[in-house]
Protein backbone atom coordinates (compact mmCIF):
# COMPACT_ATOMS: atom_id res chain seq x y z
CA UNK A 1 0.00 0.00 0.00
CA UNK A 2 1.26 3.19 -0.72
CA UNK A 3 0.81 5.77 1.52
CA UNK A 4 1.71 9.40 0.80
CA UNK A 5 2.23 12.11 4.18
CA UNK A 6 1.14 16.04 2.99
CA UNK A 7 3.04 17.75 5.55
CA UNK A 8 6.72 16.86 7.09
CA UNK A 9 5.28 18.75 10.59
CA UNK A 10 5.16 17.06 14.03
CA UNK A 11 1.69 15.53 13.16
CA UNK A 12 2.74 13.90 9.70
CA UNK A 13 6.10 13.12 10.69
CA UNK A 14 4.94 11.34 14.08
CA UNK A 15 2.07 9.44 11.77
CA UNK A 16 4.66 8.40 9.59
CA UNK A 17 6.68 6.66 12.48
CA UNK A 18 3.86 5.01 13.67
CA UNK A 19 2.39 3.56 10.73
CA UNK A 20 5.59 1.84 9.52
CA UNK A 21 5.45 0.61 13.39
CA UNK A 22 1.88 -0.18 13.27
CA UNK A 23 2.00 -1.42 9.43
CA UNK A 24 5.87 -2.20 8.07
CA UNK A 25 5.03 -3.37 4.90
CA UNK A 26 3.70 0.24 3.88
CA UNK A 27 5.13 2.50 1.21
CA UNK A 28 5.31 5.76 2.83
CA UNK A 29 6.18 8.72 0.96
CA UNK A 30 6.06 12.61 3.44
CA UNK A 31 5.90 15.28 0.71
CA UNK A 32 7.15 19.05 2.62
CA UNK A 33 6.67 22.09 1.01
CA UNK A 34 9.41 24.11 2.75
CA UNK A 35 12.93 23.31 2.42
CA UNK A 36 13.20 21.32 6.23
CA UNK A 37 10.84 18.74 7.74
CA UNK A 38 9.99 19.65 11.52
CA UNK A 39 10.92 23.40 11.11
CA UNK A 40 8.22 24.43 13.30
CA UNK A 41 9.13 21.75 16.53
CA UNK A 42 12.65 23.29 15.78
CA UNK A 43 11.39 26.62 16.79
CA UNK A 44 8.81 25.80 19.88
CA UNK A 45 9.58 27.09 22.80
CA UNK A 46 11.92 29.50 22.03
CA UNK A 47 14.11 26.67 20.50
CA UNK A 48 13.75 24.25 23.77
CA UNK A 49 10.54 22.29 22.34
CA UNK A 50 7.71 22.11 24.67
CA UNK A 51 6.67 18.80 23.45
CA UNK A 52 3.69 18.51 25.94
CA UNK A 53 1.96 19.43 29.32
CA UNK A 54 1.69 17.60 32.54
CA UNK A 55 -1.90 18.66 32.47
CA UNK A 56 -2.04 19.50 36.07
CA UNK A 57 -4.39 22.46 36.21
CA UNK A 58 -6.14 21.85 33.78
CA UNK A 59 -9.74 21.39 34.96
CA UNK A 60 -11.24 20.16 31.56
CA UNK A 61 -9.73 19.36 28.23
CA UNK A 62 -11.92 22.48 26.96
CA UNK A 63 -10.11 25.00 28.77
CA UNK A 64 -6.73 23.91 27.00
CA UNK A 65 -8.34 23.54 23.45
CA UNK A 66 -10.61 25.93 22.49
CA UNK A 67 -11.61 24.73 19.06
CA UNK A 68 -11.98 20.55 19.07
CA UNK A 69 -12.24 20.19 22.67
CA UNK A 70 -14.13 17.60 22.56
CA UNK A 71 -13.06 15.66 19.87
CA UNK A 72 -9.40 15.89 22.18
CA UNK A 73 -10.85 14.80 25.29
CA UNK A 74 -12.23 11.17 23.46
CA UNK A 75 -8.36 11.12 21.48
CA UNK A 76 -6.22 11.68 24.64
CA UNK A 77 -7.76 8.44 26.09
CA UNK A 78 -6.11 6.45 23.25
CA UNK A 79 -2.98 8.67 23.65
CA UNK A 80 -2.37 11.27 26.28
CA UNK A 81 0.02 13.44 27.30
CA UNK A 82 1.52 10.39 29.28
CA UNK A 83 1.72 8.29 26.24
CA UNK A 84 3.78 11.03 24.20
CA UNK A 85 6.41 11.34 27.44
CA UNK A 86 6.62 7.66 27.79
CA UNK A 87 7.01 7.62 23.68
CA UNK A 88 9.94 9.88 23.27
CA UNK A 89 11.70 8.56 26.88
CA UNK A 90 11.49 5.20 25.15
CA UNK A 91 13.38 6.56 21.90
CA UNK A 92 16.13 7.50 24.22
CA UNK A 93 15.15 11.47 24.61
CA UNK A 94 15.28 12.25 28.25
CA UNK A 95 11.96 14.81 29.19
CA UNK A 96 11.47 17.17 32.22
CA UNK A 97 8.43 19.15 33.38
CA UNK A 98 9.06 22.95 34.53
CA UNK A 99 6.93 24.15 37.67
CA UNK A 100 4.68 25.42 35.18
CA UNK A 101 3.84 22.20 34.07
CA UNK A 102 5.60 22.49 30.32
CA UNK A 103 7.27 19.12 29.25
CA UNK A 104 10.74 19.95 27.33
CA UNK A 105 13.80 17.30 27.02
CA UNK A 106 16.08 17.54 29.59
CA UNK A 107 18.87 18.99 27.10
CA UNK A 108 16.37 22.06 26.20
CA UNK A 109 17.37 21.45 23.05
CA UNK A 110 14.30 21.37 20.10
CA UNK A 111 16.74 19.77 17.50
CA UNK A 112 17.06 16.44 19.83
CA UNK A 113 13.63 15.93 18.78
CA UNK A 114 14.11 16.92 15.86
CA UNK A 115 17.23 14.56 14.81
CA UNK A 116 15.36 11.46 16.86
CA UNK A 117 12.29 12.21 14.31
CA UNK A 118 13.98 12.63 11.35
CA UNK A 119 16.82 9.60 12.08
CA UNK A 120 13.79 7.06 13.02
CA UNK A 121 12.15 8.43 9.64
CA UNK A 122 15.33 7.18 8.23
CA UNK A 123 15.58 4.22 9.45
CA UNK A 124 12.20 3.37 8.88
CA UNK A 125 12.94 3.53 4.75
CA UNK A 126 10.37 6.71 5.09
CA UNK A 127 10.64 8.49 2.20
CA UNK A 128 11.07 12.24 2.52
CA UNK A 129 11.08 14.92 -0.34
CA UNK A 130 10.94 18.37 0.41
CA UNK A 131 10.38 21.26 -1.30
CA UNK A 132 7.11 19.63 -2.91
CA UNK A 133 3.78 21.91 -2.22
CA UNK A 134 0.71 20.27 -3.38
CA UNK A 135 -1.35 21.83 -5.35
CA UNK A 136 -4.27 19.52 -5.82
CA UNK A 137 -5.60 15.88 -5.77
CA UNK A 138 -8.22 14.31 -6.95
CA UNK A 139 -9.51 10.58 -7.38
CA UNK A 140 -8.40 8.59 -10.54
CA UNK A 141 -8.25 5.05 -11.47
CA UNK A 142 -4.52 3.41 -12.15
CA UNK A 143 -3.93 1.23 -15.37
CA UNK A 144 -4.53 -2.03 -13.46
CA UNK A 145 -8.30 -0.69 -12.44
CA UNK A 146 -7.12 0.03 -8.89
CA UNK A 147 -8.92 3.47 -7.34
CA UNK A 148 -6.09 5.41 -6.25
CA UNK A 149 -5.49 9.38 -5.75
CA UNK A 150 -3.33 11.19 -7.77
CA UNK A 151 -1.55 14.17 -6.09
CA UNK A 152 -0.30 17.30 -8.21
CA UNK A 153 2.52 19.53 -7.40
CA UNK A 154 3.16 23.14 -7.89
CA UNK A 155 6.16 22.97 -9.49
CA UNK A 156 5.34 21.47 -12.89
CA UNK A 157 8.67 20.00 -13.40
CA UNK A 158 7.63 17.26 -10.31
CA UNK A 159 5.62 14.37 -11.66
CA UNK A 160 2.16 13.62 -10.08
CA UNK A 161 2.26 11.06 -7.56
CA UNK A 162 0.18 8.46 -6.69
CA UNK A 163 -0.83 6.95 -3.67
CA UNK A 164 -3.50 4.43 -2.15
CA UNK A 165 -3.94 6.66 1.12
CA UNK A 166 -3.57 9.80 2.17
CA UNK A 167 -2.55 11.67 5.47
CA UNK A 168 -3.22 15.61 5.12
CA UNK A 169 -1.29 17.01 8.20
CA UNK A 170 0.03 20.17 6.82
CA UNK A 171 -0.19 22.53 9.96
CA UNK A 172 -1.89 25.47 10.55
CA UNK A 173 -3.04 27.42 7.20
CA UNK A 174 -2.52 31.09 7.16
CA UNK A 175 -5.02 31.58 4.54
CA UNK A 176 -8.20 29.67 3.23
CA UNK A 177 -6.54 29.47 -0.49
CA UNK A 178 -4.15 26.93 1.38
CA UNK A 179 -6.94 24.77 1.56
CA UNK A 180 -7.41 24.68 -2.41
CA UNK A 181 -5.79 21.32 -2.69
CA UNK A 182 -8.61 19.46 -1.14
CA UNK A 183 -11.30 21.14 -3.36
CA UNK A 184 -11.56 18.16 -5.81
CA UNK A 185 -11.77 15.68 -3.08
CA UNK A 186 -14.35 17.74 -0.59
CA UNK A 187 -16.96 20.51 -0.35
CA UNK A 188 -17.77 22.61 2.40
CA UNK A 189 -15.65 20.59 4.85
CA UNK A 190 -13.40 23.33 6.15
CA UNK A 191 -13.78 25.89 8.57
CA UNK A 192 -11.73 29.68 7.38
CA UNK A 193 -8.72 29.53 9.22
CA UNK A 194 -7.86 32.72 11.31
CA UNK A 195 -4.54 33.60 13.41
CA UNK A 196 -4.52 32.45 17.43
CA UNK A 197 -1.72 32.97 20.16
CA UNK A 198 -0.72 36.75 19.33
CA UNK A 199 0.00 39.47 21.82
CA UNK A 200 -2.45 42.67 21.39
CA UNK A 201 -1.83 46.18 20.32
CA UNK A 202 -2.51 49.05 22.30
CA UNK A 203 -0.95 51.56 20.26
CA UNK A 204 -0.63 55.73 21.86
CA UNK A 205 -1.27 54.38 25.61
CA UNK A 206 0.75 55.13 28.22
CA UNK A 207 1.23 51.73 29.30
CA UNK A 208 3.12 51.07 27.14
CA UNK A 209 6.12 52.98 28.39
CA UNK A 210 6.19 50.28 31.51
CA UNK A 211 8.02 48.02 28.93
CA UNK A 212 9.29 44.87 30.41
CA UNK A 213 6.74 45.19 33.61
CA UNK A 214 5.01 41.70 34.44
CA UNK A 215 2.58 40.59 36.77
CA UNK A 216 2.45 37.17 37.47
CA UNK A 217 -1.19 36.84 37.85
CA UNK A 218 -3.58 38.83 36.31
CA UNK A 219 -7.07 37.51 34.92
CA UNK A 220 -7.71 39.55 31.27
CA UNK A 221 -11.14 39.61 29.61
CA UNK A 222 -12.73 41.07 25.87
CA UNK A 223 -15.17 43.18 27.20
CA UNK A 224 -19.16 42.06 26.09
CA UNK A 225 -18.00 38.40 26.12
CA UNK A 226 -17.61 35.80 27.95
CA UNK A 227 -13.55 35.00 27.23
CA UNK A 228 -11.90 35.28 29.97
CA UNK A 229 -8.37 33.94 30.79
CA UNK A 230 -5.93 34.07 33.63
CA UNK A 231 -2.15 34.11 33.88
CA UNK A 232 1.24 36.40 33.35
CA UNK A 233 1.08 39.52 31.95
CA UNK A 234 4.01 41.45 30.15
CA UNK A 235 3.70 44.84 29.07
CA UNK A 236 5.24 45.49 25.89
CA UNK A 237 6.51 48.43 23.99
CA UNK A 238 3.74 47.70 21.37
CA UNK A 239 0.98 46.31 24.27
CA UNK A 240 0.40 43.46 26.28
CA UNK A 241 1.40 39.58 26.08
CA UNK A 242 2.35 36.97 28.21
CA UNK A 243 0.54 34.02 28.99
CA UNK A 244 -2.96 35.07 30.17
CA UNK A 245 -2.95 37.39 26.91
CA UNK A 246 -2.04 34.29 24.49
CA UNK A 247 -4.64 32.37 26.57
CA UNK A 248 -7.29 35.17 25.94
CA UNK A 249 -6.08 35.45 22.33
CA UNK A 250 -7.16 31.97 21.48
CA UNK A 251 -10.33 32.02 23.32
CA UNK A 252 -11.46 34.87 21.66
CA UNK A 253 -9.56 34.17 18.00
CA UNK A 254 -12.59 34.12 15.95
CA UNK A 255 -14.18 37.09 17.88
CA UNK A 256 -11.28 39.31 17.43
CA UNK A 257 -11.15 38.10 13.98
CA UNK A 258 -14.61 39.47 13.54
CA UNK A 259 -14.26 42.73 14.89
CA UNK A 260 -11.19 43.69 13.02
CA UNK A 261 -9.02 43.52 16.22
CA UNK A 262 -10.54 46.34 17.98
CA UNK A 263 -11.98 45.78 21.32
CA UNK A 264 -11.92 46.87 25.36
CA UNK A 265 -9.50 44.69 27.06
CA UNK A 266 -10.43 44.67 30.68
CA UNK A 267 -7.50 43.86 33.33
CA UNK A 268 -7.70 42.68 36.45
CA UNK A 269 -4.74 43.63 38.35
CA UNK A 270 -5.21 41.40 41.12
CA UNK A 271 -5.83 38.27 39.95
CA UNK A 272 -9.39 37.16 40.83
CA UNK A 273 -9.88 39.60 44.34
CA UNK A 274 -13.33 41.04 43.82
CA UNK A 275 -14.56 44.64 44.44
CA UNK A 276 -15.42 43.93 48.54
CA UNK A 277 -12.39 42.29 49.11
CA UNK A 278 -10.24 45.06 47.11
CA UNK A 279 -11.72 47.77 48.91
CA UNK A 280 -11.06 45.76 52.13
CA UNK A 281 -7.48 45.41 51.38
CA UNK A 282 -7.53 49.29 50.45
CA UNK A 283 -8.76 50.32 53.56
CA UNK A 284 -5.94 47.90 56.02
CA UNK A 285 -3.54 49.41 53.95
CA UNK A 286 -4.42 52.71 54.69
CA UNK A 287 -4.83 51.85 58.65
CA UNK A 288 -1.39 50.64 58.35
CA UNK A 289 -0.10 52.92 57.03
CA UNK A 290 -1.85 56.23 57.10
CA UNK A 291 0.94 59.08 56.98
CA UNK A 292 2.45 57.26 54.69
CA UNK A 293 2.42 58.50 50.60
CA UNK A 294 0.59 56.50 48.47
CA UNK A 295 3.02 55.91 45.96
CA UNK A 296 5.01 54.28 48.33
CA UNK A 297 2.68 51.34 49.68
CA UNK A 298 0.96 48.97 47.26
CA UNK A 299 0.11 45.40 46.53
CA UNK A 300 3.31 42.97 46.95
CA UNK A 301 1.90 41.70 43.26
CA UNK A 302 2.73 45.50 41.40
CA UNK A 303 5.82 47.03 40.75
CA UNK A 304 6.10 51.18 41.65
CA UNK A 305 6.05 51.80 37.84
CA UNK A 306 2.50 50.28 37.66
CA UNK A 307 1.30 51.70 40.85
CA UNK A 308 1.87 54.81 40.02
CA UNK A 309 0.46 54.21 36.82
CA UNK A 310 -2.97 53.07 37.92
CA UNK A 311 -2.71 55.67 40.49
CA UNK A 312 -2.37 57.98 37.66
CA UNK A 313 -5.85 56.41 35.97
CA UNK A 314 -7.47 56.88 39.45
CA UNK A 315 -7.43 60.57 39.57
CA UNK A 316 -5.03 60.29 42.50
CA UNK A 317 -1.61 61.76 43.25
CA UNK A 318 1.64 60.33 44.04
CA UNK A 319 1.95 62.34 46.80
CA UNK A 320 -1.73 61.88 48.43
CA UNK A 321 -1.09 60.25 52.21
CA UNK A 322 -2.86 57.24 53.06
CA UNK A 323 -5.30 58.96 55.86
CA UNK A 324 -6.06 61.71 52.76
CA UNK A 325 -7.62 59.42 50.61
CA UNK A 326 -11.54 59.24 50.98
CA UNK A 327 -13.79 57.16 49.86
CA UNK A 328 -14.03 58.44 46.60
CA UNK A 329 -10.82 57.85 46.12
CA UNK A 330 -10.65 54.28 47.16
CA UNK A 331 -13.74 53.28 45.36
CA UNK A 332 -11.85 55.12 41.67
CA UNK A 333 -8.38 52.56 42.42
CA UNK A 334 -10.67 49.55 43.22
CA UNK A 335 -12.61 50.26 39.60
CA UNK A 336 -9.16 50.81 38.40
CA UNK A 337 -7.21 47.52 39.84
CA UNK A 338 -10.12 45.02 39.26
CA UNK A 339 -11.09 46.41 35.79
CA UNK A 340 -8.62 48.94 34.27
CA UNK A 341 -9.86 48.82 30.42
CA UNK A 342 -8.21 49.47 27.66
CA UNK A 343 -8.07 49.75 23.92
CA UNK A 344 -6.77 47.04 21.35
CA UNK A 345 -6.39 48.19 17.80
CA UNK A 346 -4.36 45.35 16.39
CA UNK A 347 -2.77 42.45 16.93
CA UNK A 348 0.89 41.36 17.34
CA UNK A 349 2.50 37.98 16.26
CA UNK A 350 3.89 35.73 18.78
CA UNK A 351 7.48 35.06 17.83
CA UNK A 352 7.69 32.53 15.13
CA UNK A 353 5.45 30.32 16.70
CA UNK A 354 2.31 30.60 14.51
CA UNK A 355 -1.08 28.97 15.42
CA UNK A 356 -4.63 29.45 13.27
CA UNK A 357 -8.06 28.23 14.74
CA UNK A 358 -9.96 26.18 11.53
CA UNK A 359 -8.72 23.87 9.09
CA UNK A 360 -11.07 20.55 7.99
CA UNK A 361 -14.03 20.68 9.77
CA UNK A 362 -14.65 17.96 12.53
CA UNK A 363 -17.62 17.07 11.70
CA UNK A 364 -16.30 15.87 8.26
CA UNK A 365 -14.04 13.27 9.76
CA UNK A 366 -14.77 9.47 12.02
CA UNK A 367 -13.81 10.87 15.64
CA UNK A 368 -12.16 7.61 15.91
CA UNK A 369 -10.17 7.30 12.73
CA UNK A 370 -10.13 10.50 11.29
CA UNK A 371 -10.69 8.97 8.21
CA UNK A 372 -12.64 11.30 6.15
CA UNK A 373 -16.55 10.76 5.92
CA UNK A 374 -17.04 11.57 2.14
CA UNK A 375 -13.47 10.26 0.98
CA UNK A 376 -12.60 6.84 1.84
CA UNK A 377 -8.58 6.82 2.18
CA UNK A 378 -8.18 10.15 2.88
CA UNK A 379 -7.13 11.41 6.67
CA UNK A 380 -6.14 14.53 8.59
CA UNK A 381 -4.23 14.85 11.58
CA UNK A 382 -2.75 18.08 13.46
CA UNK A 383 -3.69 21.64 12.85
CA UNK A 384 -5.14 20.67 9.43
CA UNK A 385 -7.87 20.00 11.28
CA UNK A 386 -10.16 22.65 13.30
CA UNK A 387 -8.11 21.87 16.58
CA UNK A 388 -5.88 24.09 18.38
CA UNK A 389 -4.53 24.95 21.51
CA UNK A 390 -3.57 27.66 24.33
CA UNK A 391 -0.23 28.05 24.51
CA UNK A 392 2.18 25.72 27.30
CA UNK A 393 2.88 22.46 24.80
CA UNK A 394 -1.05 21.63 23.84
CA UNK A 395 -0.50 22.21 20.26
CA UNK A 396 1.83 19.87 19.83
CA UNK A 397 -0.05 17.02 21.67
CA UNK A 398 -2.60 17.55 19.38
CA UNK A 399 -0.01 17.08 16.86
CA UNK A 400 1.41 13.50 18.09
CA UNK A 401 -2.38 12.49 19.75
CA UNK A 402 -4.17 13.38 16.00
CA UNK A 403 -0.93 11.84 14.67
CA UNK A 404 -1.29 8.50 16.58
CA UNK A 405 -4.89 8.10 15.93
CA UNK A 406 -4.66 8.71 12.06
CA UNK A 407 -1.89 6.03 12.04
CA UNK A 408 -3.97 3.38 14.00
CA UNK A 409 -6.44 4.28 11.77
CA UNK A 410 -4.54 4.09 8.61
CA UNK A 411 -3.24 0.73 9.58
CA UNK A 412 -6.70 -0.52 9.99
CA UNK A 413 -7.64 0.70 6.54
CA UNK A 414 -4.69 -1.49 5.13
CA UNK A 415 -5.53 -4.44 7.45
CA UNK A 416 -8.69 -4.37 6.05
CA UNK A 417 -7.62 -4.31 2.51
Amino acid sequence: MKIAIIGAGAAGCFAAINIKRMAGDADITVFESGKKPLAKVAITGGGRCNVTNSFRGIRSVDEAYPRGGRLMKRLLREFSHEDAYNWFEAKGIKLMTQEDECVFPASQDAMEIVNTMTRLMRRNGIILKTGHRVQGMERTVSDSGKDMFRIVFSDKGIAPHHADIVLVATGGCAKESDYNMLDTLTSGETVAPVPSLFSFCLPGQKITELMGTVVENVTAGIAGTKHRAAGALLVTHWGVSGPAILKLSSYAARTLHENGYKAQLHINWLGDMNESETIEMLHETAIKNPQKHMANVYPVALNSRLWEHLLERGGIKAGTRWAEAGRKSFNRLTNILINDTYEIDGKNRFKEEFVTCGGVSLTAVDARTLESKTVPGLFFAGEALDIDAITGGFNLQAAWTTGYIAAKGIASHISQK
